[in-house]
This record gives C-alpha cells, structure tokens and sequence, in this order.
C-alpha cells in the first residue's frame, strides 16, 4: 500500500491530478493497480471503540496530527525493489510524500523470496 501524506484535503492542482492520472493509467495497464482512493479529512473521522461492548463513538480523528494520509495505491508489486520504484513514482505525480507498507503475505522486506506459497 502506497499512502499519500498531505496537510490538506482535496490539494492537487489540475497538474498534479493529471499527473495522477496518468499514473494511475500506467498502474492499471501493467497491471499492477488494484485499487486507488482519496480520503476526507481527519475532521470527518468518527473513532469507535466497541471492545468489551464499551461502545464508545468519540467523533474526529485517532491522532490530532498536522500531516495525515490523505489518499491511497493498493498495488501488486513482485518484490520490494519493484514496490519502492512504484512508491517513487507516485510521490512524483501526485507531489507529495508517500508511506510505502506491504500488506501481511506481500513481499518480505528482509527475504525477497520468502513468500507464502499454497
């Protein structure tokens, strides 16, 4: 999962959107795109705690930050190389700093080819 960090919500210009774009385009012919989305912002977030059947509902976001991930690229990458080299062209089309993170049974970051196998 490739997360965009940003300040602000619903920031691109009509530059960097198309930029995004054209990204996405790339991603999805390879491919190699299984989903991309933006997210609102912190302010529209709701934290529900349940555990225990506390039913806690405390509206706006977990943690009170100034950067927060404001949208996302789920991607299917052949190993970590090939993930970052995405990552470094998404942080590049949408302008902003990107987290990189595999999911559980993605690639193994310290052993390329160790990966699960049925």
């Amino acid at each position: 999962m490739i997360s965009v960090i940003d300040n602000e919500t619903d920031s691109g210009n009509s530059v960097e959107m198309a930029a995004i774009d054209a990204f996405n385009a790339q991603l999805q012919s390879a491919g190699q795109l299984i989903m991309a989305e933006g997210l609102a912002s912190p302010r529209a977030s709701v934290v529900v705690d349940n555990r225990g059947g506390a039913g806690l509902v405390t509206p706006g976001p977990l943690h009170d930050t100034e950067q927060y991930v404001s949208g996302f690229w789920i991607i299917e990458a052949a190993d970590r190389d090939a993930a970052l080299a995405l990552a470094a062209e998404g942080s590049r089309a949408c302008n902003r700093v990107v987290e990189l993170r595999p999911f559980f049974g993605g690639y193994a970051p310290a052993m390329p080819s160790a990966r699960l196998r049925r």
